[in-house]
């Protein structure tokens, strides 16, 4: 990490009462089980605001856990990312309610239309004024392929396939179906929008087909900022090609790992005619944190009692498409190539060699209902962590996670981040302009010319 670069927050969550850390909604401070509440929303918002976090990360599932004990009745129990609400709808109030806080949200290409899916960016664009993301997904859970008319989940490298089609598709609407000039709003000449300046796009996919204007003028940023969140091989070139940001797993701290990996993504990057720094690269975090390390391991124990390991093997399994209700406490897992979460499958076997997992494995690891170890200590000590974890791994930022909500950010932002200021790593103040330009330090609100997506341009650009 350079001497100048600083880091990058995002607040990580999910519109549903339990996302990472199970079992929390039952602390008695948690206030997760609001969610459905615009109040919950705003105040988190400004929370983080407060805070200078440059975004609020917001998950998303379609389907629900169900493969461990093959049905949801786990996942139903103990809230295990379900019930969960669309995340798109709180945007609005949110940013609303900001100036500055940035709004990165899920939505899956597998199961979303095209033509609306680049419609609702176009909006949530206008209406934040240029302070959208979009977290690209393909899904991973096959409850999803059946709630949406399907028998099983699409192969995991074909979904990336369809992906790629599909960004093209959008990319032609964002970027070439309306020029810069077309709304001319001119109540003189009674002519509210230039026909010659707006331009049919025609698409004739392998996956998908389209032929329409697009129905949003330009907004902002065109083209919301592209998020992606797979490591996986094929994950990793879809992301070389197309993600301005990249969400991966920390490995729990493992700078070996974590810095191969970015390597790896920065260097696909510069092969697709990209620069290096053309990504910006979060890894997630748990941070427990307070006045003294002393309270902060204080406060790890106290959340301890409510972490629900049950939640975490609930969500495990989904995520690694295998049943772990039928194994023994020590009996070996045998993991399979299945359709789920590469990435997730990686994490625990080509970058954990050695002793077998099993349940009781597992369990150990999920005191806080999640495999994700916290970071523990003082606002000092967890600041230097961060800083250094960042400086030897070369990614550019964190996705906060929450265990207790609204501990977990307030807690951060009164302890850590005064900290990371005093460091020198991270912002005193916001800086203006739009999502991608707070990102990249540009004065252009648009796709760079290096960029995949800038060949859709609309003639002339």
């Amino acid at each position: 990490m350079g001497c100048n670069k600083k880091i990058l927050l995002n607040a990580f969550n999910m519109n549903s009462v339990g996302h990472i850390s199970h079992g929390m909604w039952t602390h008695p401070r948690d206030n997760s089980q609001n969610y459905s509440s615009l109040d919950y929303w705003v105040k988190l918002a400004k929370t983080l605001e407060r805070g200078k976090f440059d975004g609020l990360f917001l998950a998303d599932v379609i389907g629900t856990n169900d493969v461990y004990g093959g049905s949801a009745d786990a996942a139903l129990h103990g809230a295990v990312q379900v019930p969960i609400n669309d995340p798109l709808i709180p945007l609005s109030a949110m940013a609303y309610a900001t100036q500055h806080l940035s709004f990165n949200v899920t939505a899956n290409v597998t199961y979303e239309k095209p033509y609306l899916l680049a419609r609702r960016f176009s909006t949530l664009d206008h209406l934040t004024n240029g302070r959208v993301g979009w977290n690209i997904v393909t899904g991973y859970l096959d409850s999803a392929a059946r709630a949406m008319g399907l028998t099983e989940q699409i192969r995991h490298d074909n979904r990336y396939d369809m992906a790629d089609d599909y960004l093209d598709l959008v990319y032609k609407l964002w970027e070439g179906s309306w020029e810069d000039d077309a709304v001319e709003r001119n109540r003189q000449t009674e002519r509210f929008t230039d026909p010659a300046k707006v331009h049919r796009v025609k698409h004739d996919g392998p996956f998908y087909q389209l032929d329409a204007i697009h129905l949003c003028e330009p907004s902002p940023q065109r083209t919301p900022v592209l998020f992606q969140a797979g490591t996986s091989s094929r994950g990793r070139e879809f992301a070389a090609r197309h993600a301005e940001c990249i969400f991966m797993s920390s490995h729990n701290q493992n700078v070996e790992v974590t810095r191969s990996i970015v390597q790896d993504l920065r260097q696909r990057a510069v092969a697709n005619g990209r620069a290096a720094d053309d990504i910006k690269i979060f890894v997630g975090v748990v941070v427990v944190t307070d006045k003294t390390e002393a309270l902060a391991q204080e406060k790890l124990r106290e959340y301890q009692r409510y972490g629900s390991a049950a939640g975490g093997l609930t969500h495990f399994s989904a995520s690694i498409g295998e049943d772990l209700s039928r194994y023994g406490l020590d009996e070996p897992i045998t993991l399979q190539n299945t359709q789920a979460m590469g990435a997730i499958l990686d994490s625990i076997t080509r970058y954990n060699p050695g002793a077998p997992w099993t349940v009781r494995r597992l369990l150990d690891e999920m005191k806080l209902g999640t495999r994700t170890l916290p970071i523990v200590g003082s606002g000092s000590q967890v600041a230097d962590q961060l800083a250094d974890f960042a400086r030897e791994t070369d990614i550019d930022g964190f996705n906060l996670m929450r265990v207790v909500t609204p501990d977990s950010y307030e807690d951060f932002v009164d302890f850590v981040v005064p900290e990371l200021q005093q460091r020198g790593v991270f912002k005193e103040a916001y800086a203006e302009g739009t999502w991608r330009e707070k990102l990249f330090g540009t004065d252009v609100p648009h796709l760079s010319a290096r960029h995949y997506g800038r060949q859709f341009r609309y003639a002339g650009r």
